[in-house]
């Protein structure tokens, strides 16, 4: 796969990372990274993967943009009020790298579609805030083998982690917790989304390039609020209804 004079001049700075280089960004050109959610977490994802040179991303959102939503998701500006998300996106986005193909998706993820949204990924970053879809896409990438890299946010903390297989998000949280704070319920400083965001587009990148150590099995956790974070191993359930049965 070549690059054009404007692309190696683009991505000149990749290029002469010894990480990365001409065979890594070879394979960011030849990726397809799905985003659930373009929201706090997936907008700064997807604006940080579309300049890298992902090949292509697919985002999927069933959500209007509105006036709420500005003072933390970056990926919109006023003028986008009232837009679906995933078009507002797709605009953004060709505009930052017209080499990457964008895939707007105007609907829901849910356990019916989960599979079918999926298809093709090298890489399902998650940035939803909801339970429900976060099971049903952990279910989709244990199921077709794709990794996925999980982001969340609340108030002044957030958390990353990539699974693969085993152990799956669901044996992080087996089960939806009754009291789960939502963003809109408790608050959250928006530029913690663009930290645990880019954060998301770093392990993905790593992980298709090949380079350094990702977060598999494991899950960081930052606190805004002192400037710390700290990471921890995610421990896979052998009862586990989602991987429990798959081989290590």
């Amino acid at each position: 796969m070549s690059f054009s004079p404007e692309e190696v001049e683009r991505y000149a700075r990749h290029l002469v990372l010894s990480e990365v280089g001409g065979p890594g960004q070879q394979r960011l050109k030849a990726a397809s990274v799905t985003i659930v959610g373009a929201g706090g977490v997936g907008g700064p994802a997807a604006l940080y993967l579309a300049a890298a040179g992902v090949g292509t991303l697919r985002i999927i959102d069933g959500d209007a943009v509105s006036l709420s939503n500005l003072q933390r998701q970056i990926l919109f500006d006023t003028a986008d009020i009232d837009r679906p998300k995933v078009e507002a996106a797709a605009g953004r986005l060709g505009a930052i790298n017209p080499h990457v193909r964008v895939e707007a998706l105007n609907h829901p993820m849910t356990a019916e579609n989960a599979a079918s949204v999926i298809v093709g990924a090298d890489v399902v970053l998650d940035g939803t805030d909801d339970f429900e879809t976060r099971y049903a896409v952990n279910a989709a990438c244990v199921s077709a083998g794709v990794p996925l890299v999980s982001g969340a946010l609340g108030r002044w903390t957030g958390q990353v982690g990539v699974f693969a297989g085993k152990p799956c998000y669901h044996c992080l949280v087996p089960e939806s917790p009754p009291d789960a704070e939502t963003c809109a319920r408790v608050g959250v400083v928006g530029a913690l989304a663009g930290v645990i965001g880019a954060m998301t587009a770093l392990e993905a990148i790593k992980l298709i390039t090949g380079a350094g150590e990702p977060l598999t099995g494991r899950l960081m956790l930052y606190d805004g609020l002192a400037a710390t974070s700290r990471t921890v191993t995610v421990m896979a359930d052998p009862a586990c209804p989602v991987c429990g049965s798959r081989p290590e």
